[in-house]
C-alpha cells in the first residue's frame, strides 16, 4: 500500500508539522504500515523524509512564473501521484487564496489525482479566505472530486457552501488534536504562564507590513503580561511554533515590559512532541499561533487566545471559549483584559482545570472520527 500527503509542509512551521505528524501515526495506525509507505510532499523534502521516516518530493518546483510553475509540478508529480492508493490532501489552512498560490497548488493535486485514478480526501483543513474567482474555482473543483471532505470547524463549512460546493463536508477538528497527552497531575494554583506571538503586519513577514500596527501589537501585549505580572506571581514562558519569525516578536515584546525578570524566552525550532513537553508544563497558555492553543489543550492545558486571523476565533468559539479570545485589535486599547481573564481561571482553578480535560478529550475523540474517510476512499478504489 502506498499512500501520499500533500499539505504545508516542510515550511518550519511547527504548527503544520504537528498536523502532519499526526497523520502519519494516524495513517500507520489504521492501515497497519510503516511509514515507509508514505510519500510526503513538502518545501524541505529531505528535512521531512529523516524526520518522519517516509518518502518526500518538492510540493512545488519554480519555473520562471506562476503559470509555469504549475504545469511543471503537474507534469513531474503526476507520476508520483498515480503510484499511490490513497492520496491525502490535508491539514492546515489550505483552503484558501490570501497568499495566491494555495488554491492552484493544492487543486493542481487534485487534478493529478482525478486523472491518474487515485482516490483522495480533502482532510481535516481550514478554509479561507477566498476572495478571488480563479481560488473560489479551485477549491469547488477540488471538492466535487473528491471521495471525501472535512473541515476543522463550522465555519470553514459555512464558506465552502457559500463559494458554492454542494458535496457533503464533515466537521472533524484540526488532525493534531489526535497527538492528545494526558497529565496527571495540574497545579494547585497557576503561576506558570507560556506565551505565544505572531509577526503580525512585520513587514519581513506579513503579505502586507505596517509598523504602526505591528508596534501596537507588540506594545499591547507588554502592557498586558506587565498588568498581570504585578498582580499575580507568575512566570511567563515565551515560545515559538514559527520559527524564528515568532521568537523575534516575542525579543521585541519583552523589550517594552517592566516586569522582564520574569520572563523566558525559548529561543529555539520546537518541534510538536517539545511543544507539547512545553504545554504540559504550563499552568496556562495566552496563544496567538492557532497550533499553540491546540497542542495546549491535547496537554490539558486551559488557554486564552488572541484572535490574529479568523482560524483562532474560529477555534475558541468551536471550544465554547470566546470570552477567553481577545480580538488582536484590542490588546493595545485594553491593558487588563489577560490579567482579567487569569483573575477568573484562578478563582475557579479545579472548574477550569476539568472543563479543559473534557474539552481536550471530546476533541480527540472528534479528531479521530477521521480516519474513517482513509478506510472508505480505499474501498472504493
Amino acid at each position: 500500500m502506498k499512500i501520499g500527503i500533500v499539505g504545508n509542509y516542510g515550511n518550519d512551521n511547527n504548527g503544520d508539522e504537528a498536523i502532519l505528524l499526526s497523520i502519519v501515526k494516524q495513517v500507520t495506525s489504521t492501515f497497519n504500515i510503516s511509514s515507509e509507505q508514505l510519500t510526503v510532499f513538502s518545501n524541505n523534502p529531505e528535512q521531512t523524509a529523516k524526520r518522519y521516516g517516509v518518502s518526500s518530493f518538492p510540493l512545488y518546483y519554480k519555473n520562471g512564473n506562476a503559470v509555469k510553475t504549475f504545469f511543471k509540478t503537474y507534469r513531474l508529480n503526476k507520476e508520483i501521484v498515480k503510484t499511490f492508493d490513497l492520496l491525502i490532501i490535508g491539514g492546515g489552512g489550505i483552503l484558501m487564496d490570501l497568499y495566491r498560490r494555495e488554491a492552484p497548488l493544492y487543486g493542481s493535486y487534485a487534478m493529478m489525482a482525478k486523472n491518474s485514478n487515485t482516490p483522495y480526501v480533502i482532510y481535516g483543513c481550514g478554509a479561507g479566505p477566498l476572495l478571488s474567482g480563479l481560488g473560489k474555482w479551485f477549491i469547488r473543483y477540488m471538492c466535487k472530486h473528491a471521495e471525501s471532505i472535512s473541515v476543522r470547524d463550522p465555519e470553514s463549512a459555512d464558506l465552502l457552501q457559500a463559494i458554492g460546493v454542494k458535496e457533503q463536508v464533515q466537521i472533524i477538528g484540526d488532525p493534531a488534536f489526535s497527538l492528545r497527552k494526558v497529565v496527571q497531575d495540574k497545579a494547585a494554583a497557576p503561576t506558570k504562564i507560556g506565551i505565544t506571538a505572531v509577526p503580525y503586519y512585520n513587514a519581513g513577514y506579513w503579505p502586507e507590513g505596517n509598523a504602526t500596527i505591528y508596534n501596537d501589537y507588540v506594545e499591547g501585549m507588554a502592557k498586558n503580561l506587565d498588568k498581570l505580572a504585578a498582580q499575580h506571581d507568575v512566570e511567563l514562558t515565551f515560545f515559538a511554533t514559527k520559527f524564528p519569525q515568532d521568537a523575534d516578536v516575542t525579543k521585541d515584546i519583552v523589550k517594552k515590559m517592566i516586569y522582564q525578570d520574569k520572563t523566558t524566552i525559548i529561543d529555539d525550532n520546537l518541534l510538536p512532541n517539545m511543544i507539547l513537553d512545553i504545554t504540559a508544563q504550563q499552568d496556562v497558555v495566552i496563544g496567538t499561533r492557532l497550533h499553540s492553543l491546540i497542542l495546549a489543550t491535547c496537554t490539558e492545558t486551559p488557554i486564552m487566545a488572541i484572535s490574529y486571523h479568523h482560524k483562532v476565533s474560529d477555534f475558541m468559539k468551536l471550544a465554547n471559549l470566546e470570552k477567553y479570545a481577545f480580538p488582536i485589535g484590542d490588546i493595545h486599547h485594553h491593558p487588563t483584559l489577560f490579567l482579567d481573564a487569569f483573575s477568573e481561571m484562578k478563582q475557579n482553578w479545579q472548574a477550569t482545570i476539568s472543563d479543559t480535560k473534557s474539552l481536550s478529550s471530546q476533541l480527540y475523540e472528534e479528531s479521530m472520527k477521521g480516519t474513517k474517510q482513509f478506510v472508505d476512499a480505499i474501498k472504493h478504489k
